[in-house]
C-alpha cells in the first residue's frame, strides 16, 4: 500500500501520484458544486450570495486545519523515506494528540467569533442569516475536517494517493444523498447543505481510520508509542503551524477582497460565487501537482537525494503549465455554459460577471503553477515557515487589489486580485526555493546527505 519516490523517474512517479488527488480532488471540488448548485437552483439567489460570502471565511479556517495535518505529515514522510519506522510512529501518535487539542480549541473559537467576523466583513444584511447559519455549521465539523486531512496526509507521506480517493468518492457520494434529501424531502434551507458536509466528511474519516489500522502494518503502534513527547510536537508544530498560517494570513487578504465584493451588491457576490466554485474545479489538476510536491520532496529528503528535489519540481512546472493552457482553454470556450449549473439562464448580468472573473483566473494559471509547485516544494524540504511569507506576499496582493485597483477599475480589479496575489507570490518563492537548495547543499557533507534524518530531527528525537 505504501510507495517509494526515492527511485525511478521523477515525472512519472510525480504524474502517477498526483493522478489519483487530481480525481480525490474532483471528488470534493464535485460535492462542493453539488451544495452550490442546489442551493443556487432551490433555494434561490440571496441563499447562494450567502454560502458564496462564507468562501473566504470558510478557507481561512478550514484551510489552517488542512495546512497544519499537512505539515503534520512531512515529518512522517521524510521518516519513511530515511526507513525508521519507529520515529514515524511517533510523529503519527503525536500529531494524532496535537489534533485533538487543535480541534477542540478552534472548534469553540471559530464558532463564537464567527458572526462578529461576518459582520465586520460587512456582509449584506439580506443575505446575512444565510451565511451565519451555513458556516457556522461548517464550523462544528472542524473536529470531522481535523480527523480525515490529519489521516488522508499521513497516508499520501506513505506514497499511496490512491487510497484517499475511495474515502473521498463514498463522502461525494454520501454528501450528494444527504443534499437532496435535506432539500427537497425535508424542506430544509442552507442548514441542509452544511451538515451534509459535515457527517460525509466525518463519514470519510472514520472509515479511513478503520482501514488504516486493517491495512497498514507500518502505523501499527504500541502503547509506549502512544505516549506524547514534547520535543516530537514541537517539532511538529515547527512544520504545521506555519503552513496552516500560510492559508489563515493568505486568507485574511481574501476575507478584505470578500468584502470589497460585498460592497458591489448581490448579484456581484453571486457571479464571483458561482465562478469561484468552477474555478475551484478547473485548478484540481494544477492543486494536484502542488500538493504531490510535498510528500515526493519529503521522501527524497529523507532520503538524502537532493538532486531529484529539483528534478522533480522542474517536471512538475512544466507538466502545469501544460495544464494552464488547458484549463483557460476549458473556460474560454464553455465557461459562460459552465456557470448555468449555479444559475438561471434568465440572470444574464449575474452570468457575465461569473464569466469574465472565471477567465482572468484561468488566463493566469501559469503564476498558480508555480506557486503550488514551489511553495510545497519549499515545505516538504523543511522550511515550512518560508509559507507563512508567502501568505502574505498573497494577502498583500488581494488586499491592494481591494483597495486601490478595485476602487479604480471596479470589477475588474476585483478580477485582477487573484493574479496579483500569485504573481507576488512567486516573487518570493523562486528566489526562495534556491536559497534552501543551497543552504542544504552547503550545511550537509555528503556523508550526511546518506542520512540526513540527523539534520531534519532534533537530536532529542533519536531516542
Amino acid at each position: 500500500m505504501t510507495k517509494n519516490m526515492t527511485t525511478g523517474s521523477p515525472v512519472r512517479l510525480i504524474i502517477g501520484f498526483a493522478i489519483p488527488m487530481f480525481l480525490g480532488m474532483l471528488f470534493q471540488q464535485f460535492y462542493s458544486m453539488v451544495d452550490t448548485m442546489i442551493v443556487g437552483q432551490y433555494l434561490g439567489v440571496h441563499p447562494l450570495a450567502g454560502v458564496g460570502s462564507t468562501s473566504s471565511l470558510n478557507f481561512m479556517v478550514i484551510g489552517f486545519c488542512m495546512g497544519v495535518c499537512n505539515g503534520f505529515a512531512i515529518p512522517v514522510a521524510q521518516m519513511f523515506g530515511a526507513d525508521d519506522e519507529r520515529r514515524l510512529r511517533r510523529f503519527v501518535t503525536n500529531s494524532a494528540w496535537l489534533c485533538v487539542g487543535f480541534s477542540v480549541v478552534m472548534t469553540l473559537l471559530v464558532v463564537v467569533l464567527c458572526k462578529p467576523v461576518l459582520r465586520l466583513m460587512n456582509t449584506p444584511a439580506e443575505i446575512f442569516d444565510y451565511a451565519y447559519l451555513y458556516i457556522v455549521i461548517i464550523f462544528w465539523g472542524i473536529p470531522c475536517t481535523f480527523l480525515y486531512n490529519l489521516l488522508a496526509g499521513i497516508i499520501r507521506s506513505l506514497g499511496d494517493s490512491k487510497t484517499p480517493v475511495v474515502f473521498l468518492a463514498i463522502s461525494s457520494m454520501l454528501n450528494i444523498m444527504l443534499d437532496v434529501v435535506s432539500i427537497l424531502v425535508f424542506h430544509m434551507g442552507v442548514e441542509g447543505p452544511a451538515l451534509a458536509t459535515v457527517i460525509s466528511q466525518g463519514v470519510s474519516g472514520l472509515i479511513c481510520l478503520l482501514y488504516m489500522k486493517k491495512k497498514y502494518p507500518i502505523l501499527h503502534t504500541s502503547r509506549e508509542e502512544w505516549k506524547m513527547d514534547a520535543t516530537y510536537m514541537k517539532h511538529l508544530c515547527f512544520m504545521g503551524i506555519p503552513m496552516g498560517l500560510q492559508y489563515s494570513v493568505t486568507a485574511i487578504g481574501t476575507l478584505v477582497l470578500q468584502a470589497a465584493i460585498n460592497g458591489m451588491g448581490a448579484a456581484v457576490v453571486a457571479g464571483v460565487t458561482a465562478a469561484q466554485k468552477i474555478n475551484a474545479f478547473i485548478a484540481c489538476p494544477i492543486e494536484a501537482l502542488g500538493q504531490t510536491m510535498a510528500p515526493y520532496t519529503g521522501q527524497n529528503m529523507g532520503a538524502g537525494k537532493i538532486d531529484r528535489i529539483g528534478k522533480g519540481l522542474q517536471d512538475a512546472a512544466l507538466v502545469g503549465f501544460l495544464m494552464s493552457a488547458l484549463c483557460f482553454l476549458t473556460a474560454f470556450l464553455v465557461g459562460d455554459r459552465l456557470v448555468l449549473l449555479f444559475l438561471d439562464a434568465k440572470e444574464t448580468e449575474i452570468i457575465a460577471y461569473a464569466y469574465h472573473f472565471l477567465l482572468y483566473c484561468t488566463g493566469f494559471y501559469f503564476l498558480l503553477t508555480l506557486v503550488n509547485t514551489v511553495r510545497f516544494t519549499i515545505q516538504g524540504m523543511g522550511f515550512s515557515v518560508f509559507a507563512i511569507i508567502s501568505g502574505v506576499m498573497e494577502m498583500v496582493a488581494r488586499v491592494l487589489a481591494a483597495v486601490v485597483v478595485a476602487g479604480k477599475f471596479g470589477f475588474v480589479g476585483i478580477c485582477l486580485a487573484h493574479p496579483m496575489a500569485w504573481l507576488f507570490a512567486d516573487i518570493f518563492l523562486v528566489p526562495a526555493f534556491f536559497y534552501c537548495r543551497r543552504k542544504i547543499v552547503k550545511n550537509i557533507s555528503e556523508e550526511d546527505r546518506k542520512m540526513p534524518s540527523k539534520e531534519l530531527i532534533p537530536a532529542s528525537c533519536h531516542k
